[in-house]
């Protein structure tokens, strides 16, 4: 049998074309229909061509090929004509039931039946499956018709219950076909999301190669084109002190590239012993506060930190050289907040330096952790006239 469609029973259920759904054996199915066709053909009685064996044969036929029609695609007919043959099958197998004398004719009735059951609502089968039962139980009740005076007329009422076999069949099949399409969605939701998780990882790391890269690269830039320019004036002091920043340039972007590529091989960093080595790498020995009961963050949440406190470091080093810095990291009951702090510069700024990209890309990364980043210059105290960086992220439910 054909594979139901879920729709709603104002409609009959065409046949399923999920290649997915299991199906029964086709070549059993037609084997019961041939079976059911050549039974009537050769104990349906009278047979022939003229008179009521005539008549027997028409009918033999008419239940036939509504037999068969079951086997056809319901996309290629319309269900309002499927509905009509159906039910011309129905008259037909009791009408055979009253012309006949002897043999198997009820099959017809009870194998229709059936497939009506399967293949329409219940609003269409149960209307059908009711006039089959009143239809046949009449012919041998009323004796209409010569034969079968045989069989009792209860027998006329049982050829309605196959529909009830059809609908759990129906039943079953819309069931199976349900489950196996919300798993087909399922699936493509995982692949999706999966897509967007790579997406999202390419980001990440395209903001961790800049705030590693970007601005060293810019001031390394600027201090070799400032060597080249000072090499026409002959003033070999001033070449040999913008090629000694230069080079002071590469030895500290290598150590962020470092600490960049130590963090994307790992899935979670210890979050304070990397800022602590982090800041000691960095010349600010000492400089880190703990507040609050340490606890795990999320390999996300982690990385993220790192970053927001690597960059902010970096522009403490670029715009206020010699200055103070420290950093508090504060264990909340909801929150973990970190905050980065820098004095005012003690030395000479170099001018020009960095993308301007570096607090843009702080805000992503504490937008992804659904967080709030504040910066800007400390206005009074002893660090006044610094800058200071404060990100505050939510705890994750599943920190790992």
């Amino acid at each position: 049998m054909p594979v139901p469609e879920s729709r709603p029973d104002s409609a009959p259920v065409p046949e399923s074309e999920h290649p997915a759904v299991p199906r029964r054996d086709p070549r059993m199915h037609w084997a019961v229909t041939l079976v059911v066709i050549a039974s009537g053909f050769l104990t349906v009685r009278p047979l022939g061509l003229s008179g009521r064996g005539l008549a027997v044969a028409a009918l033999l036929v008419l239940c036939s090929v509504a037999l068969l029609v079951r086997h056809l695609p319901e996309a290629r007919f319309s269900p309002r004509v499927v509905l009509v043959g159906m039910s011309l099958g129905v008259v037909a197998s009791a009408a055979l039931i009253g012309v006949s004398r002897t043999g198997s004719s009820y099959l017809f009735a009870y194998f229709l039946v059936g497939h009506i059951g399967y293949r329409f609502p219940l609003k269409w089968s149960l209307p059908l499956a009711a006039s089959s039962s009143l239809l046949c139980a009449a012919v041998l009740y009323f004796h209409i018709g010569p034969g079968h005076h045989q069989l009792a007329w209860g027998l006329g009422l049982t050829t309605g219950l196959p529909v009830v076999a059809g609908i759990l069949s129906r039943s079953k099949q819309r069931a199976l076909e349900a489950v196996i399409v919300a798993a087909e969605s399922s699936e493509r939701a995982a692949q999706a999301e999966a897509r967007t998780a790579v997406l999202t990882e390419r980001s990440r790391i395209a903001r961790d190669v800049h705030d590693v890269l970007a601005h060293s690269l810019a001031g390394i830039n600027m201090q070799l084109e400032l060597a080249d320019a000072l090499l026409d004036t002959g003033d070999l002091d001033k070449v040999r002190e913008a090629n000694h920043k230069a080079h002071s340039m590469v030895k500290e972007s290598l150590k962020q590239a470092q600490w960049t590529v130590h963090a994307l091989r790992e899935d979670a960093l210890p979050l304070v012993e990397t800022l602590a080595a982090m800041l000691e790498s960095s010349g600010h020995r000492d400089a880190l506060t703990v507040i609050g009961t340490v606890r795990p963050l999320s390999a996300r949440g982690t990385q993220n930190l790192l970053r927001i406190a690597q960059e902010a470091l970096t522009n403490a080093g670029r715009h206020a050289p010699g200055g103070t810095v420290a950093v508090r990291l504060t264990f909340a009951q909801a929150s973990t907040t970190l905050t980065v702090r820098n004095g005012a510069a003690t030395r000479e700024v170099t001018a020009g330096l960095g993308s301007g990209m570096g607090l843009i890309g702080m805000r992503e990364r504490v937008a992804l952790l659904d967080g709030t980043l504040t910066a800007g210059p400390v206005p009074e105290g002893p660090d006044a006239g610094g800058w200071q960086v404060e990100a505050v992220i939510p705890d994750e439910s599943d920190p790992r």
